[in-house]
């Protein structure tokens, strides 16, 4: 699709672009996170003085320009009627696969969170959400399912509103935990109160899978001794059980209450640390940060750079979920791997960045213009099987 778009861009002057070139971009937009570019002009990667040498190495900041401006996901002329039904159109193929993907390569632990990410984008865009919890405040909202140990993530789902002239969707906590857990079997949902409620556990009991979360106090399945915080005492503990769920209502200090459902437990455990809170509480606290974790190392290394297109922000976001997922099973394959380092996820990246664009590095006919880049190019092609045709010393564009 992108080499649609740049044919209608730029007519018969487009070249087409291949793996190796969507490699390299892909590499230099890790790069650029490692380097924590994500505030940075593009223009000063590339600079001469100031930037890094392996960006011009790879291709010429006009190239890089040009691939940011023509990258699509599916077909423009066909979109308008797409769209009609599904407001996610463009970019939904390419969404919907890589989701598909993502539970296929990693077997969580037995403890999965689920819960909301908001992508942050001010952007025009037809489901974006003003979330005053969050940091970002304003994006785009993503379903999001995870391990709860390693932040792995399993399952997302866009979320882009009701339907056009539709009615605001009924029970949709509940709809979204069996949309994200759908595949798992013997693990644990841990969810927060906009999720938990009577119904979900049952049918997730019925799914062969447990499920651990705080209650909104509302809820009609409370009993009303649970709500009741006058005359508790701080650190006290309450506790109601049917055959297949436990309630507990536990004060952590007067006048203060939070109540918990749970699935997985069976009896009225209390720990033995000072606070005297109930193992379901512990358990939950211990399983919850799952997806608020994932939001957290994504966001420390982004790929994402400055755009008013809403397909895109969703792209940057996957490539950034993407390396993160590849580097859980990375160091899990090879837990000796570096160790030592504090900042293996760092290196991670860049060697995962430069593995990506070293493929277009290979090939390049052309030396970039700075010492320092053709240098670079010089190495690593010297490095690997050097071509024998000359280099010489040109701009490389993807444009005649």
């Amino acid at each position: 699709m992108t080499n649609l778009e740049g044919r209608r861009v730029f007519g018969e002057k487009w070249k087409e672009l291949d793996k190796t070139h969507l490699d390299a971009y892909l590499g230099l937009l890790i790069l650029a996170g490692v380097y924590k570019s994500k505030d940075e002009s593009t223009a000063s990667l590339w600079d001469a003085e100031t930037g890094r040498p392996i960006f011009r190495a790879t291709m010429s900041l006009e190239t890089f320009h040009i691939f940011s401006r023509v990258i699509r996901f599916d077909n423009r002329e066909t979109r308008a009627g797409r769209r009609e039904r599904d407001k996610l159109a463009a970019i939904r193929t390419v969404w919907d696969k890589w989701v598909e993907q993502l539970p296929l390569l990693y077997d969580p632990g037995p403890n999965i969170t689920v819960d909301e990410r908001l992508v942050a984008f001010r952007g025009r865009c037809p489901f974006r959400q003003y979330m005053p919890s969050k940091p970002a405040k304003y994006g785009i909202k993503i379903w999001a399912a995870c391990d709860a140990n390693t932040s792995y993530a399993l399952n997302m789902q866009v979320y882009t509103g009701k339907p056009v002239g539709g009615a605001p969707e009924k029970n949709q906590g509940t709809r979204v935990v069996l949309d994200m857990a759908q595949g798992l079997r013997g693990h644990n949902i841990t969810c927060d109160n906009f999720f938990t409620n009577y119904n979900l556990g049952q049918e997730l009991l019925k799914r062969k899978l447990t499920m651990v979360g705080t209650v909104r106090k509302n809820r009609a399945e409370l009993p009303a001794e649970l709500l009741v915080i006058k005359n508790r005492a701080p650190q006290s503990s309450m506790f109601a059980f049917t055959d297949t769920t436990a309630l507990v209502s536990y004060c952590p200090k007067k006048g203060k209450n939070v109540v918990l459902m749970s699935t997985l437990h069976k009896n009225a455990e209390i720990s033995t640390r000072e606070d005297q809170k109930p193992s379901t509480i512990l358990d939950y606290n211990a399983t919850k940060g799952g997806v608020d974790n994932l939001d957290k190392v994504t966001g420390s290394y982004s790929t994402k750079r400055m755009t008013a297109r809403w397909p895109l922000v969703i792209f940057y976001n996957m490539i950034d979920v993407s390396a993160y997922n590849a580097f859980v099973i990375w160091t899990e394959i090879f837990p000796d791997w570096n160790v030592s380092k504090l900042y293996k996820r760092c290196i991670f990246l860049e060697e995962l960045g430069k593995a990506l664009v070293t493929p277009h590095i290979q090939r390049r006919q052309h030396l970039p213009r700075t010492p320092a880049a053709a240098a670079t190019v010089r190495e690593i092609q010297e490095r690997t099987a050097p071509s024998t045709t000359p280099v010489r010393e040109q701009k490389d564009t993807i444009v005649k």
